[in-house]
């Protein structure tokens, strides 16, 4: 019991908000409506929830995916996002790993590791497949139906195999559009760890447009697309089907190797 009230102090200690960096609380505000976000989180990166939180609430998406994401961390993001922010966010998750040596916890009760959706509106028919082959570490998608824009549409996140893993990749794209291609109108989130013009991406891009209309699949326009990782590669990606962009923006973060990458869509 003593070691119990050790660690669970420990571990708030790491995300109270008065510990740490002296981050001003933003004043209470709402999301955008009409705005949807993907960051991967980076783990193992041990960076403060209350920073990932003010990241996100700079920027007040709607709904926002993010990947490489332990259940434990998200719930305090998402707490902290109300309690600091007064930005109020439902959660739904699609992991496919319990990894301790991702999340920690007890030997017997690993934390779960995957990717979860966040959603100012409440969330339905939530799905978390996990793709028949993973790679080198288990992977796969979720999909939720929610409002942005005053509009109901499916929203999926995803996580697609580690560079230099391009077979497996391919195979989980082509899961992954074989559902999204059933929706007239989705939104895709996720780290698919390959550039716009990898083969691996061929269905998606048949089936939808990137946020940015600049960036195509095509060699000659691959590099106008903007770079969403510190190693300056396009991994990340806002897919739109039956919808049409309206703004994108790529931040650099402190908090991650991942950019954060925002839409506005235009839904009328």
């Amino acid at each position: 019991m003593t070691l119990l009230c050790v660690v669970l102090v420990g571990s708030s200690a790491a995300d109270d908000p008065h510990s740490d960096s002296g981050l001003p609380a933003d004043p209470v505000r709402d999301v955008v409506a009409n705005r949807v976000m993907t960051w991967n989180l980076c783990n193992p990166c041990e960076e403060s929830n209350v920073h990932r939180a003010a990241e996100i609430a700079a920027f007040a998406p709607q709904v926002l995916g993010v990947q490489e994401a332990c259940v434990r961390d998200v719930e305090a993001i998402r707490e902290h996002l109300e309690n600091l922010h007064g930005l109020v966010y439902r959660v739904e998750y699609g992991m496919v790993l319990n990894k301790r040596s991702r999340c920690g916890g007890a030997p017997w009760n690993p934390g779960g590791f995957g990717q979860a959706i966040l959603s100012a509106a409440p969330m339905t028919d939530h799905v978390s497949v996990e793709y028949p082959e993973g790679g080198s570490e288990d992977r796969g998608y979720m999909a939720v139906t929610t409002e942005v824009g005053g509009q109901d549409v499916r929203v999926f996140n995803t996580h697609l195999a580690q560079r230099r893993q391009e077979s497996v990749r391919a195979g989980q794209a082509a899961v992954l559009a074989t559902e999204v291609a059933r929706h007239d109108r989705a939104v895709v989130l996720g780290d698919l760890n390959a550039v716009p013009d990898a083969p691996e991406l061929s269905r998606l891009w048949a089936l939808a447009v990137d946020a940015d209309p600049q960036c195509h699949p095509t060699r000659t326009a691959a590099g106008s697309c903007q770079a969403t990782t510190d190693w300056q590669s396009k991994f990340d990606y806002v897919f739109l089907r039956g919808i049409t962009p309206a703004e994108h923006r790529v931040h650099a973060s402190r908090y991650s190797d991942h950019h954060q990458l925002y839409a506005d869509l235009d839904l009328a």
